[in-house]
């Protein structure tokens, strides 16, 4: 993400500390920030949630509509994920349409999501090859303090979690209607998100948006919940070695179930 440019010193001083095992901030290599989920914040969405993730805070919302699917899954929900970072989110955002990091944070989120299989979209058929459901997700991002593909994955996975829509029926003049009766989504799985960076030799996950602007490279992974790999996407032009990618993804995996009992304690408490 474009943004913070840090003087010579701070960047010494961060990168200094990780040398040493330590970050600045007094988290471990491995230490998420405080995470803080909200779900059911907007009362016209099918589902929602806001996700605070120390400085950074992301919502997302769900919209479900009706209509035909894609030619190539005619069987199949149609899941479409878009984001946004709003002007007021930081000094460095514009106004105007989604630039290229945006689109590459709806990507990486709807890899994770799609890929781990988390919505059975086989079940929100109306009328094969005729009729789906149309499930619309959108990511604003209301204040960036980095990691900011965790957290919108944090806010995707609670609002889908979170949504109630109606249940339509076609009658036979083809026309869809209510049928009076509303559904959860068809979940099947709970992916995790964890994004890691490398920093000289040392790697730490959740970066903090200082931590962020000197990255060396960055990987995000997403884990299902049978611990398996079903994403990854490396950012930033720098390389990473087999064996940095290797301890990136074993530190994701054992971190994985910490952020996910905090997705479901949310849920739980707030449902």
């Amino acid at each position: 993400m474009k943004g913070l440019v840090l003087d010579n010193l701070r960047r010494d001083q961060l990168t200094d500390a990780i040398s040493k095992g330590r970050r600045l901030d007094g988290r471990g290599m491995s230490e998420y920030r405080k995470l803080e989920i909200r779900p059911g914040i907007i009362p016209k969405a099918e589902g929602s949630a806001r996700v605070k993730l120390g400085d950074t805070e992301v919502m997302a919302g769900v919209k479900i509509e009706h209509g035909k699917p894609f030619p190539d899954t005619p069987d199949q929900g149609v899941l479409i994920i878009n984001a946004e970072v709003l002007p007021l989110a930081s000094e460095y955002a514009e106004p105007g349409p989604p630039d290229e990091d945006a689109i590459e944070l709806a990507r990486v989120v709807d890899r994770g999501i799609r890929e781990s299989k988390m919505v059975d979209v086989n079940k929100l058929v109306i009328v094969p090859g005729k009729e789906v459901y149309l499930m619309y997700v959108d990511i604003s991002v209301i204040s960036t303090g980095g990691n900011l593909f965790d957290a919108s994955s944090y806010a995707v996975v609670a609002a889908l979690m979170n949504t109630k829509f109606k249940i339509l029926k076609q009658e036979e003049n083809g026309s869809v209607i209510p049928t009076g009766e509303t559904s959860e989504l068809p979940i099947v799985d709970l992916p995790v998100s964890i994004t890691a960076v490398k920093i000289k030799k040392g790697i730490i996950l959740d970066p903090d948006v200082e931590e962020e602007s000197i990255n060396d490279g960055r990987l995000t992974v997403a884990y299902d919940q049978e611990g398996n790999l079903c994403a990854i996407q490396k950012g930033q032009a720098s390389g990473l070695k087999v064996e940095e990618i290797m301890e990136m993804v074993k530190m994701g995996k054992e971190k994985v179930p910490e952020i996910r009992e905090m997705i479901r304690g949310a849920l739980e408490k707030n449902g």
